[in-house]
């Protein structure tokens, strides 16, 4: 039966003193901005709010199971996870079964933060996740197709205080933390547009105030059974609607459940963030990580089966997880010695077969520097950049099938070395054979700027660089120049000028450039940037080879004589370099 539980300002007080907490089985929260602002409308607009599950724990199990904290202040960066709970209240614990998602956007609006990543900023600079609080605008009218008709955002406090016309942003927090009549008074004072309008802020203000600290909005049934695989089922079964609840979510709640001596949520998610710190950051899952837990634990297939998670697979991974975490570690920072990153790495489940080969022969980060493992290391990037390459794509449907089979030519066949050959024919078998037709090779020749694959190809293609001064896909010719009105003006005739547009941005007219250096490069024209870099002329001309450049003319309007021959010649490359071992 359904109980009543008050107002949300009450529920926000069970939050701030661990009345309300959550299990171990629970997610972590994956609200967007936009739906925890769309939540505060429906709540405004009365529309119904949902009931919760609460899960009540006897004193006598709580030292059992973990439990955490609700997100207060999210950062996308330095604090995405729900902080764990180390001191427990010496009384019954309620824990949230259903609702947590709701729970958390109410406490992140009402007392907390939202930092999220601007596009375009660098993950590791200090100002790209500026701290935002919920405000409303008292004068909002927002569009009705949207359905909302209160508008909420989430704003730093400068944005909030850079007024426009027909705006008058409230910080939602307050009305927690200041009297009302206080903060209708303050509306009434410093109010500077008509009396209209002030009366219209004033009803949102007031209709914001009861809603939250008034209007009984709380309802949740209370489960009292202390069994925990009882409790994992009803989970399951609240579970299976609302905001993506992955399976893997489910299933690592039932991991978490059955470690005994290491807290495996704790320890994949701090495995994951260790795992997107390295290099220029990658973009990991706890999925990942679940599915490198499988296989190299040699669990069964490495499918996401709850068979696969039984509670001795489960000891397994336990044992194992020590060296399952180096090894991933190992393989992301070999991946960065590669180049790669979250901005260019194709396919996430590609690095599997790398971390089982380094799991299975016990390598250490000798590996990524040591003259005696150069040649293994040359063999095993190649293989893999030869994977990411496919237009068709290798790691997608099939996935769990050719995982396993790959893992049982690695257990047999790596003492050698990565044994790539034996790798590629059994993915042949199944229909992903790394072999290139001429078709393909065509198409790889015209991969264009800002594709996941551009990079992996112009990598495979040039090697020797050091990565680890951060090399970028640069355009030889620079992309200013290919504006049609610039065009036209360089004498490209006009039914030429698509063209060009449109080679500008592909492979022929694309270099693996150091990042100091292309800002220096800029818009200037190959021939003059490459002269002043490489003043001695044959220094300039065993570079330029190197590179697949054997002509660049100074004029745009011969743009075409260049990229025609460097694409013929990178296709002779690309022939010979993706089709041999």
């Amino acid at each position: 039966m359904y109980q009543a539980g008050g107002t949300i300002s009450s529920l926000i007080d069970q939050v701030r003193n661990h009345e309300l907490i959550l299990p171990a089985i629970q997610r972590e929260f994956v609200w967007r901005p936009e739906q925890i602002c769309n939540l505060f409308d429906s709540l405004l607009q009365g529309y119904p709010f949902g009931t919760f599950l609460f899960w009540r724990i006897q004193p006598d199990n709580r030292g059992k199971y973990q439990f955490y904290d609700f997100v207060t202040h999210y950062h996308q960066r330095d604090n995405p996870h729900c902080p764990p709970l180390k001191n427990l209240p010496a009384r019954e614990l309620v824990a949230v079964l259903d609702g947590q998602q709701r729970i958390t956007a109410l406490n992140i609006g009402l007392q907390g933060s939202y930092s999220q990543k601007i596009h375009g900023k660098w993950w590791t600079s200090p100002d790209a996740f500026p701290l935002k609080r919920l405000y409303i605008n008292l004068l909002g009218q927002p569009e009705d197709e949207t359905g909302s008709r209160y508008q909420f955002e989430f704003l730093t406090d400068k944005q909030a205080g850079d007024r426009s016309e027909g705006e008058y942003w409230f910080r939602v927090g307050r009305i927690l933390e200041e009297d009302r009549d206080d903060l209708h008074d303050e509306l009434n004072d410093g109010w500077k547009g008509d009396r209209e309008s002030l009366k219209s802020a004033r009803s949102v203000l007031r209709h914001l105030i009861t809603t939250i600290l008034d209007k009984d909005k709380i309802a949740y049934y209370e489960e009292k059974e202390q069994d925990l695989e009882h409790v994992l089922n009803i989970f399951i079964r609240m579970n299976s609607g609302g905001t993506v609840l992955s399976y893997s979510d489910l299933l690592l709640s039932i991991a978490v459940a059955q470690w005994n001596d290491l807290d495996a949520r704790e320890e994949i998610h701090a495995l994951v963030d260790e795992m997107n710190e390295t290099g220029d950051g990658f973009s990991f899952s706890k999925d990942l990580v679940l599915k490198a837990g499988l296989m190299l634990s040699d669990i069964g297939s490495v499918g996401f089966k709850v068979d696969n998670f039984n509670k001795a697979n489960m000891a397994i991974l336990e044992k194992n997880w020590l060296e399952i975490r180096t090894a991933l570690l190992l393989t992301t920072k070999l991946l960065a010695t590669f180049g790669f990153n979250s901005q260019n790495l194709r396919a996430d489940s590609a690095i599997l077969p790398i971390a089982y080969y380094l799991y299975t022969r016990k390598l250490d980060d000798g590996y990524l520097s040591r003259s005696e493992y150069a040649k293994d290391r040359e063999v095993l990037r190649k293989w893999f950049i030869k994977s990411l390459l496919k237009a068709s794509g290798i790691w997608g449907s099939g996935l769990d099938t050719l995982l396993t089979s790959l893992r049982r030519v690695l257990k047999e066949d790596s003492e050698a070395g990565f044994p790539a050959e034996k790798l590629s024919s059994v993915m042949a078998a199944r229909g992903k054979a790394l072999h290139f037709v001429d078709e393909e090779v065509e198409e790889l020749a015209e991969l264009e700027y800002g594709g996941k694959r551009t990079f992996a190809l112009l990598s495979l293609l040039f090697p020797g660089f050091d990565f680890s001064r951060h090399f970028h896909v640069d355009h030889i010719y620079p992309k200013g120049l290919f504006t049609t009105s610039k065009l036209r003006k360089a004498g490209v005739p006009e039914e030429r000028v698509e063209s060009f547009k449109a080679w500008n941005n592909q492979l022929p007219n694309l270099q693996l450039l150091e990042g100091t250096i292309n800002n220096e490069k800029r818009q200037k024209m190959p021939l003059k940037w490459y002269e002043a870099s490489w003043p001695d002329p044959e220094a300039r001309l065993r570079h330029l080879h190197s590179q697949g450049i054997d002509l660049l003319p100074d004029d745009v309007a011969k743009f075409d004589d260049f990229y025609l021959q460097r694409k013929a010649l990178l296709i002779k490359r690309i022939q010979q370099v993706v089709n041999s071992y």
